[in-house]
This record gives C-alpha cells, structure tokens and sequence, in this order.
C-alpha cells in the first residue's frame, strides 16, 4: 500500500466531521430537529444535491477558492444528510459510504495499492473503464448502456451514452463526419419550422437531434459540453449585464431599445472583453 495511505487525518478535520454528523442528529430529531429537515427524504433532497454539484463547478469556474470552499461544505452537509436518512431507515450509515468508495478506489487503482504497473494517463482511462464494466457485469448489467444514471442532466447523460457506445466503436471515426451530421441536423430542422403545418413533436424531436449531436462535437473537440456551456451561460450573463447597464446611453430602459441598438453594446461588451 502506497505510504501516503499510511498519514493520519488531522484532529481538527475529524473534530468537525462529527461536528456536522452530530448537527444533523439533531436537525432530524423528531422531537427537538427542524420541521423542515425532519420531513425530508431521499426524494425531496435529491434535487438540493444536484443543485449543490452545480454551485461547486460554478465557484470553479469562476475561480473563488473561497466559494469553492462554502460549496463543497454544501455538498457534503448532503452527503451526510442522506446518509442520517438511510440510517434512520436502517439502510446503511455515513461509515458505509466511506467504506464503499474507499473499497471502490482501490479496487480500480491497482497500479498504485497492488503493485501493478503505472500506466499512462490514456491507459489509465481504459483500464478505469474496463474495470467498471466489470463492476457492471458482477450485477449482472451486461448491456453497453446499462447503469448510466437517468438522474443526470440530459447533456452529461448524452454524453455518457455516447462515451459508451464509441467503446464497442458505434462512433464517428472523424470529427468533420460529425460537423456534416450536425448540418444534416440543422436543414431538417429548417424544414419542420419553415413547413405550413408544424409539428412540435418534429420539431423537438430535430432540436434533440441536433443537441445530441452538439454533444457529439464536444466529445470529438475534447471538451466537455456541460462546462463549455456553463462558460458560454457565464459569457452571456456578463454581457447581457453590460447592454443593461449601458442603455442609459440611449436614454431608454431595454424594452424601448431596438435589437440594433442592444447589439451596439453587445459588441461593445464583446470588445472590452478584448482589450
């Protein structure tokens, strides 16, 4: 076992784990907690977890190690949350968690606590792959696609899917194959929105298309579409904030304003941007 395993936990840090497993306790105490958190369940908390994961990679786009910091204490305190719900039920506890990735990061590293050869980082990937799905098979999920969460957000299950497939090479082979499948995408999509009987079944069928697709770019690209987009939102918020403050230049609040006159400060903001 590698010696950085062997280093201890500081007191401090062990102090203030069961300082927020105690706080819980008491939250959830039917008698004295808060109302509010005793009702809760793995349902009703599931969508603050999400939530929470999201305020993490926000606070890291944004580069604030201090955010950083309050948001993974958000995302823990749900760990731990629904941790005190399933061993009120009797399901499992905190322990059990812990135990279970820690048992799961050794098993998938054995170049670093078996002894086994340290591969590069392209082969690290495929082994960590390989390995899942054999993970996978031991519960008897033998289909490509099985155990992809359905909880994820539609753009990261999309990417998932499709990191799949490519495994067993159901992939386009080279990204200009997918710029050509994107434009495919986008003129039947014209057509259902041009057409004098529109379908909005069509129509959102050929956006989910082309969504798909736009994943499919991502992937081809390197880049990871949820963050891209998280960027992209951050760049448009940044700018469409600038047209606002700006529109005393014309003397108008935003809904006097033609389109022109915002897209004089949209490129504006563009080229501060710039500078």
């Amino acid at each position: 076992m590698n010696a950085n395993t062997q280093e201890t936990t500081s007191p401090d840090t062990l102090e203030q784990l069961e300082r927020l497993i105690g706080i819980m306790r008491q939250l959830r105490d039917p008698e004295t907690g808060c109302p509010w958190d005793v009702e809760q369940t793995f349902s009703t908390i599931a969508p603050y977890t999400i939530e929470e994961a999201y305020e993490v990679a926000d606070a890291i786009q944004r580069n604030d190690s201090k955010d950083i910091c309050d948001e993974l204490g958000d995302l823990l305190l749900q760990v731990v949350f629904q941790s005190r719900i399933a061993e009120e039920a009797g399901l499992f506890t905190l322990a059990d968690v812990a135990r279970s990735i820690s048992d799961k990061m050794v098993s998938r590293h054995p170049h670093v606590f078996a002894g086994d050869d340290r591969p590069d980082v392209t082969e690290q990937s495929v082994r960590w792959e390989d390995l899942k799905a054999a993970e996978r098979a031991k519960r008897g999920q033998t289909g490509i696609l099985d155990d992809v969460a359905t909880g994820l957000s539609p753009m990261l299950r999309s990417l998932k899917l499709q990191k799949r497939a490519a495994r067993v090479g159901f992939d386009w082979n080279h990204i200009d194959l997918v710029i050509d499948k994107m434009k495919e995408e986008l003129a039947e999509l014209r057509a259902e929105v041009v057409t004098d009987i529109p379908d909005d079944a069509r129509k959102q069928d050929e956006v989910g298309d082309i969504l798909f697709v736009a994943v499919q770019l991502a992937l081809k690209a390197g880049v990871d579409p949820e963050t891209a987009l998280l960027s992209c939102n951050s760049k448009f918020e940044r700018r469409f904030r600038y047209i606002e403050k700006n529109a005393v230049k014309y003397g108008k609040v935003l809904k006097d304003m033609s389109l022109e006159e915002m897209q004089v400060l949209w490129d504006e903001a563009k080229a501060t941007e710039r500078a």
